[in-house]
């Protein structure tokens, strides 16, 4: 019998993320009110789609494997030079990259117990020694635990999600920077911003290049792409040439490209669905204090709501899902007695809640 390699044979099987075709699959249902992975309600820019339709007769081409034209634009919106920029599919490849190039196979990679779990499939897959520390009871990363467990365990990458997935928590930019300096000279530290762009820029750390620090960004939350699988790093040179030993030269598609690039030239599109992502937070903390259950204030495209228990929460996504509403939950405690909504369109907030005070409802009649 063929068999994978050890390491790889020792790896247990999983699926990070069931997704809603799964879900449908299983229920026999044909749509969902999708409110489960934290993708853009509110579509692409029509600049975007317009781009990306002119071009589709030429996905024949493959794409250029070097992202150029997307790089330098890139690089004058965050003012980096083109070398210091990588682009890939998604933050998830970049993220797999970072792990390859740094974890060698039996070295440790520290992250927030909980937190977004591809870092963690990258890590087991690639052979490494996966370390994580809790939330703090309210939410938010214990930055200072963090850092603590890098140098115990002497750590070669460090996680950090800044806006945090799955709390919506936020990290201030000072704190950010304390933290960074905390770290050991030899752990590099890849910061997931795959929100940004809720945040104000001037809350995050300033823009500077560092061996030290990878940040990534992505076009799949406010930019509304997700499907078409397309973010990026910004790193020192010398990281980004390390990547390009190891990245899939054609790995990111030519249609995305085309798309990215429309879409940072329509900012005025990109601010609307912060405002409208706004809006959305705003009637989750509303609907969560209506039926008297507390919630976490974020600072992404989400909300998480205090449901009393890991179990109730469970319950609740199950009778959420049973009623047509697919959202998610995160899985480990303290955060597991929340359930976790994207922002949503008005009609799909309004099914949310009209779900979620059924299922109150139900609670207190049985």
């Amino acid at each position: 019998m063929i068999r994978p390699a050890p390491n790889i044979d020792a790896v247990p099987a999983s699926t990070p993320f069931v997704g809603p075709e799964q879900l449908m699959r299983e229920s026999g249902r044909s749509e969902l009110v999708r409110l489960g992975a934290n993708e853009s309600a509110f579509g692409p820019s029509p600049k975007a789609v317009a781009a990306m339709s002119a071009e589709l007769e030429r996905l024949s081409w493959y794409g250029d494997p070097e992202s150029y034209d997307l790089r330098e634009a890139l690089a004058a919106k965050h003012g980096c030079r083109t070398e210091e920029l990588v682009v890939g599919a998604g933050i998830d490849d970049v993220m797999g990259l970072a792990v390859r190039a740094f974890v060698e196979p039996g070295a440790t990679a520290i992250t927030t117990r909980g937190s977004y779990p591809t870092f963690d499939y990258h890590v087991r897959g690639h052979s490494g020694h996966l370390a994580v520390v809790p939330y703090r009871d309210d939410g938010t990363v214990d930055l200072d635990a963090l850092a603590e467990a890098a140098h115990r365990e002497r750590a070669k990458i460090v996680y950090l999600a800044n806006p945090d997935n799955p709390s919506g928590t936020f990290a201030t930019r000072g704190e950010v920077e304390r933290f960074a300096a905390a770290l050991p000279d030899d752990a590099l530290l890849f910061l997931d911003e795959a929100y940004a762009d809720f945040v104000d820029e001037g809350e995050l750390p300033p823009p500077g290049i560092s061996d030290a620090v990878v940040r990534t960004r992505t076009f799949s939350k406010a930019y509304g792409m997700a499907g078409a699988r397309i973010g990026y790093a910004i790193a020192s040179q010398s990281n980004v040439q390390t990547f390009g030993k190891i990245r899939l030269q054609y790995g990111v598609n030519r249609n995305a490209q085309v798309g990215a690039l429309a879409s940072l030239a329509d900012e005025t599109f990109r601010e609307r669905v912060v405002r409208e992502t706004a809006d959305a937070r705003e009637d989750y903390y509303a609907i969560a204090s209506e039926l008297g259950m507390g919630h976490i204030r974020s600072r992404t495209n989400f909300v998480c709501i205090d449901a009393g228990s890991a179990q109730r929460a469970n319950r609740i996504v199950k009778e959420l899902l049973a009623r047509g509403v697919w959202i998610r939950k995160p899985g480990a405690p303290p955060l597991d007695r929340y359930v976790r909504v994207s922002a949503g369109t008005p009609p799909m907030r309004r099914a949310f809640a009209d779900a979620l005070r059924e299922i109150v409802a139900s609670e207190a009649a049985a």
